[in-house]
């Protein structure tokens, strides 16, 4: 029988307490963001701190909804999702299981994985290596060179071997190959990892900023995230009218309420991707990371 004692009701409430402060930190750079896209031109340059718009105007998104820019590096940023992550999942999948079995130069790959894990070869190599490949310039330079994530193919090769190898040597006695037991029987009983995992890939490919600037100087390759530093940093958001301004009849909206719209419009497909795999997420998080 559990006892609280004043004590314990006093730490539970101030517990309490101080998660709900840091939640409520957590969420008001969001909410600032929405209020922010929804401000008027007048209201934002003579408030310095907009709690509440006194009126809500759309002239913002109405801006960025009038361009071909904006479109253009969604559509690009979602290409780069969605290929870089299934690509990531069957290269590391694939990688992760074949570390698992007992092939010639186990050990040497495995130090290798460990290797690249603890020492990165740098932004001059990575780019001569992207060059000589001749994918400069190219979507594929966004995908390939950060294909494999060394810790999370460590992680699934643990998961890997927390699978009870009486499966494997059951489908072996059947006459299965590895093929046949990695595509039938491991990814069946890896959908929490995979989950966990894709998201962690997909989120890294829709933030794709970096290796977009350094490796792409074609502005119609360009993802989402660079048309942001645009519009927020470089506050060129004049330069993707495309249109829009003659739509408004006026003067683009102030690059900031700009800059808050397109952040926003760029972080609703991860905030409605995300509840889909919450499920297997919670789960797969924990995967390998201890071996039954």
């Amino acid at each position: 029988m559990n006892i609280h004692t004043p004590m314990d009701r006093l730490l539970g409430g101030v517990n309490i307490v101080l998660l709900i402060f840091v939640t409520l930190a957590m969420l008001f750079p969001f909410y600032y963001m929405v209020i922010v896209s929804f401000t008027s031109y007048d209201e934002f340059v003579t408030k310095d701190l907009l709690l509440f718009p006194e009126r809500w105007v759309t002239d913002a998104y109405t801006f960025i909804l009038g361009t071909k820019t904006f479109f253009r590096s969604i559509l690009v940023t979602i290409f780069v999702t969605v290929v870089g992550t299934l690509l990531s999942l069957l290269l590391t999948t694939m990688m992760a299981y074949a570390l698992t079995r007992n092939i010639t130069g186990q050990r040497v790959f495995l130090f290798m994985v460990l290797f690249t894990f603890v020492f990165g070869a740098g932004i001059i190599p990575t780019y001569m290596v992207v060059r000589e490949t001749q994918i400069l310039d190219t979507y594929w330079a966004l995908i390939i060179p950060t294909a494999i994530n060394s810790f999370n193919l460590i992680v699934m090769r643990q998961f890997f071997l927390s699978i009870p190898k009486d499966l494997t040597e059951a489908s072996v006695i059947d006459g299965a190959n590895d093929l046949q037991i990695f595509g039938r029987i491991i990814v069946p009983l890896s959908k929490p990892a995979l989950a966990a995992f894709g998201l962690f890939y997909a989120v890294t490919n829709w933030n794709t900023y970096f290796n977009a600037l350094l490796y792409i100087s074609d502005p119609a390759k360009w993802t989402v995230q660079v048309v942001l530093r645009q519009i927020v940093i470089l506050d060129q958001a004049s330069s993707l009218s495309d249109g829009a301004q003659m739509a408004l009849g006026q003067n683009p909206p102030p690059a900031e309420t700009i800059g808050m719209a397109a952040v926003l419009i760029a972080t609703i497909p991860i905030l409605i991707v995300y509840p889909f795999l919450q499920k297997h997420f919670a789960k797969g998080v924990m995967l390998g990371s201890v071996k039954e």
